[in-house]
């Protein structure tokens, strides 16, 4: 039986294992087709009947590789790489929503995932309802309906920083037979994997922590395997390691199939059903199978093998910013010009304990703050600033800063804001891995200038 490796060496070593004479390092196979010599062996590739590589867009070795490494930090069954974070969001909820259905989402998401959810989708004939976070279990099962077909949240909020408490979540999805989709981009599988406090699908934006160096954009949709979509609840396990539901239903028994894209013939796959035919793996195979090849959306190659140099060290930079970040939140937390700071490795944080139950080794190096006066005097200090750089990104190895309201969330009207968490004079500061007290001297002088 192959050893069970621990966190920080899948960073390393799962997703590729080189042979003998190969190369260490995983290959870029910046190739957009792939050739055969028998066209009766691609017309199997095509109807799923084997498996290979014939079009990049639906599978490619450099893709699947670091796709398998994510996977097996979450403790996923499979996962599929896009092109970028907002993409996974997008394909983990349009793969089993169409026109009609229905879902709930945490209002304390990040602003593009609160626009895609509340005006994009709708679009699309997706409506969702959105509910506050801290709400009891009786206020949040009220905005279900017959058609809801997911709950969505995010493990550490971007940009209130705020804790998600991922067993009640998990807990009133399945209550209501749907899976709970959780965007674990701040918290990493180094901090958190959701899979173990009952998350079903897990989405990331790459860009951020995983990468860590703003190289690349991208993002990626992960499955546990854990939800069983005929029955609509999650797998249940034997003593004997087996599955107890092993019966097909028909939605929960609610006199119709709940997941027809899954759970019915798929007529574009003559007839094929995906969790029939592929078990555990039907969700990944529906996503790419199916979304992929009808709307792309795909990494490029060369995008995946520089997101893998970053997951080479994220086990260690995690640790770093998460120091760094607990340094410079006492700082700000004890700064006679800050107004307020929200961190959940303070003490004080509202979200503390749930902090120290679902990311007892530290959250993430993203900090919110305000600080006392007007906006003109957050615009004042963070021009001042010389090491920390003013950029429309986050989760980076340097220094990042920005004032969500008036860049990320702009399109958010001030109601909007409220509802996602987001202050008018909130402050995003996500802390590099450089040595903290260059970053807090930074942070000091331009504090004397306000």
């Amino acid at each position: 039986m192959e050893k069970k490796l621990r966190p920080g060496s899948l960073c390393v070593q799962a997703g590729y294992k080189p042979k003998n004479g190969e190369p260490i390092e995983l290959p870029i196979i910046q190739s957009t087709t792939f050739k055969y010599d028998d066209s009766d062996e691609m017309a199997q590739l095509f109807d799923l009947k084997k498996e290979g590589y014939f079009y990049t867009r639906l599978q490619n070795p450099t893709n699947d590789a670091v796709a398998a490494k994510i996977a097996a930090l979450e403790g996923g069954v499979g996962a599929v790489l896009t092109s970028s974070g907002q993409a996974a969001n997008f394909y983990a909820l349009f793969n089993i929503c169409e026109a009609g259905d229905h879902f709930v989402t945490s209002n304390e998401i990040y602003g593009g995932t609160f626009n895609l959810f509340g005006v994009t989708l709708k679009k699309l004939g997706i409506d969702c309802t959105f509910v506050s976070p801290e709400a009891s279990e009786e206020e949040i099962q009220a905005a279900f309906r017959p058609n809801t077909k997911a709950l969505f949240g995010e493990t550490i909020t971007n940009p209130g920083c705020a804790v998600l408490d991922l067993e009640k979540f998990a807990r009133i999805a399945h209550k209501n037979g749907v899976p709970f989709i959780v965007d674990n981009t701040f918290a990493t599988p180094i901090n958190c994997r959701p899979f173990e406090w009952g998350a079903d699908i897990v989405t990331h934006s790459t860009t951020k922590y995983m990468d860590g160096h703003a190289t690349q954009v991208g993002g990626v949709v992960v499955d546990s395997g854990n939800f069983d979509w005929m029955n609509c609840r999650p797998f249940q396990a034997s003593p004997e390691g087996g599955d107890l539901n092993n019966a097909p239903s028909t939605g929960g028994g609610q006199g119709e199939v709940k997941f027809p894209g899954l759970c019915t013939p798929d007529e574009s796959y003559h007839g094929l059903t995906y969790v029939k035919a592929f078990g555990r793996m039907g969700y990944t195979t529906k996503l790419v199978a199916q979304l992929m090849r009808d709307l792309g959306s795909i990494p490029a190659p060369q995008n995946s093998f520089l997101l893998n140099i970053g997951l080479q060290t994220l086990h260690l930079r995690m640790a770093q910013h998460c120091k760094n970040a607990q340094r410079v939140a006492e700082f700000l937390h004890d700064c006679e010009k800050v107004a307020w700071v929200h961190y959940s490795g303070l003490k004080d944080d509202p979200y503390h304990e749930l902090a120290q139950k679902y990311l007892p080794n530290g959250s993430c190096g993203v900090i919110a703050f305000g600080l006392k006066g007007t906006r003109e005097t957050a615009i004042k200090w963070m021009d001042s600033l010389e090491m920390i750089n003013i950029v429309t990104h986050v989760a980076d190895a340097r220094p990042c800063v920005l004032p969500p309201a008036s860049h990320t969330h702009r399109q958010l009207s001030d109601e909007q804001l409220r509802q996602a968490g987001v202050a008018p004079d909130l402050i995003r500061l996500s802390v590099g891995i450089e040595d903290v007290d260059d970053i807090l001297d930074d942070i000091r002088q331009a504090l004397d200038k306000i």
